[in-house]
């Protein structure tokens, strides 16, 4: 009975042991994911203002690099400013759905992802401590190198490079712009990195076309060849493009002219004692533009609707509580007219500042789209061109539009009816007729020019 029950016992243990080395084995080759298909679409996401379609500029990436969530994926262009993709994911970049120059719609693949598996991340994570310790090193030199990579100004100069050469140079903390590139438009290269380096020999790289013109400096002259040029087309892109539909849209309104002088010869005065102070401040030179955007906010405090907005649809006007005056700004990419925000609360000091910051980022290519929301008004400045008189296009949805002539030195008789050097200053405005009649846009100038040509009177704002 005893011998029984122990070969009982023993052949429940034997099955136990099977049955649970069967589940474990299970285990192991079961998988509970609903999809085996790691690749996922990264659809360019809506960055604002309206706008449903950028031009692809520059790919910082290729097909088969790595990348991690905040990798620079590429730069694009809007109808307003230039805006740098950064990536959601880390994986490999199985696809690019766009060449450079190519149009690109938001909400629709800018490239694929193969993505990295979470768990084999957590499992690598957990089984490798140096791993970890090497990566935070390594995003602290990516931090260090994009620092270093700012403008004063807050802008980012960004170097034309791939992944493995940026890789390349932080492992030698080697500064991009210091390598002299030989690739196409100016890309450094693994090459000129190794050259920079003293790795390779001098010369090695033979530069692009696009860097270094074919023709020997040493060449003799090609022999005239009069011919007749051929012409070109040119798809509108960028701020050409941006420029053919507001322009569309401002020729709708009915506009109406009103042209003024105005004598700066008090405020140049006032404005050579501020320079000191100004410096002092922030602002290496002071201008007119400032005190030209200072008294309009002020004017624009007495005349109201010159700060409003046509509604067409419910026929109503919208009175707009804050001054955010726009400014046109010649930049390498064309016209742009940004905005400076709030000025009614701001002082002239302020106000050059942030036109300076404006202006400096437009040089850079670094204006966001909120630089460019939310305008009530505008001002040009002609006369850094030329020119005195014009007849300024309003900018639609807004309601009026100044531009300021050349200041130049002219005869005029003071109240002594002596002949005296006066320095001159021509303004041109145009309104919305729909909106404002002549006597309000008259009355508004006139506030502008008083204190333009009494600069005391901006002590009391």
């Amino acid at each position: 009975m005893a011998t029984h029950l122990l070969l009982r016992n023993g052949a429940t243990c034997w099955l136990l042991r099977n049955c649970i080395s069967q589940r474990a084995t299970l285990n192991r080759c079961l998988h509970v994911t609903s999809s085996l298909d790691k690749t996922v679409s990264f659809n360019l996401s809506d960055i604002g203002e309206g706008i449903r379609e950028v031009t692809v500029k520059e790919w910082f990436v290729k097909v088969g690099d790595t990348v991690e969530q905040f990798d620079n994926l590429c730069e694009v262009q809007s109808d307003k400013a230039s805006v740098t993709i950064t990536s959601r994911y880390d994986g490999k970049i199985t696809k690019i759905h766009h060449k450079i120059d190519e149009i690109a719609l938001v909400g629709k693949p800018l490239l694929d992802f193969d993505v990295v598996n979470e768990e084999e991340d957590e499992a690598e994570d957990s089984s490798s401590t140096s791993t970890t310790s090497d990566s935070s090193a390594s995003e602290n030199e990516e931090k260090q190198s994009a620092e270093a990579c700012a403008t004063p100004t807050g802008g980012r100069v960004i170097i034309p490079a791939t992944p493995s050469v940026r890789r390349l140079a932080k492992e030698h903390q080697l500064d991009l712009a210091k390598v002299p590139a030989t690739g196409k438009n100016g890309r450094v290269l693994k090459g000129d990195v190794l050259e920079f380096l003293g790795h390779v020999p001098p010369g090695t790289n033979v530069p692009h076309p696009t860097v270094v013109a074919k023709t020997p400096s040493g060449a003799p002259p090609a022999a005239a060849n009069v011919s007749v040029p051929a012409d070109r087309v040119e798809v509108l892109k960028g701020v050409r493009k941006a420029m053919l539909k507001s322009m569309t849209e401002s020729l709708k309104i009915p506009h109406f002219a009103y042209s003024d002088e105005i004598d700066m010869t008090q405020l140049m005065q006032f404005r050579n004692q501020l320079q000191a102070v100004a410096k002092e401040s922030g602002v290496p030179k002071l201008t007119f533009m400032p005190f030209c955007i200072k008294a309009a906010s002020i004017a624009l405090s007495k005349y109201p609707i010159v700060n409003s907005s046509l509604d067409l649809a419910s026929e109503s006007l919208i009175y707009k509580g804050v001054h955010n005056i726009s400014v046109a700004i010649d930049t390498p990419q064309g016209l742009v007219v940004p905005n400076i925000k709030n000025c009614q609360t701001k002082t002239i000091i302020e106000i050059a500042r942030d036109l300076n910051a404006l202006v400096e980022r437009g040089r850079t290519a670094s204006l966001s789209p909120a630089d460019f929301a939310d305008g009530t008004f505008s001002l040009s400045n002609i006369g850094v061109i030329g020119g005195t008189y014009t007849h300024p296009c309003i900018m639609a949805p807004q309601v009026a539009i100044g531009a300021m002539g050349r200041t130049k030195a002219v005869p005029r008789f003071n109240d002594k009816d002596e002949v005296v050097k006066a320095y001159v200053m021509s303004v041109s405005w145009s309104a919305d007729h729909r909106v404002i009649d002549g006597v309000t846009m008259a009355s508004f100038s006139n506030v502008w020019k008083q204190y333009l040509e009494n600069p005391a009177l901006f002590l009391l704002h």
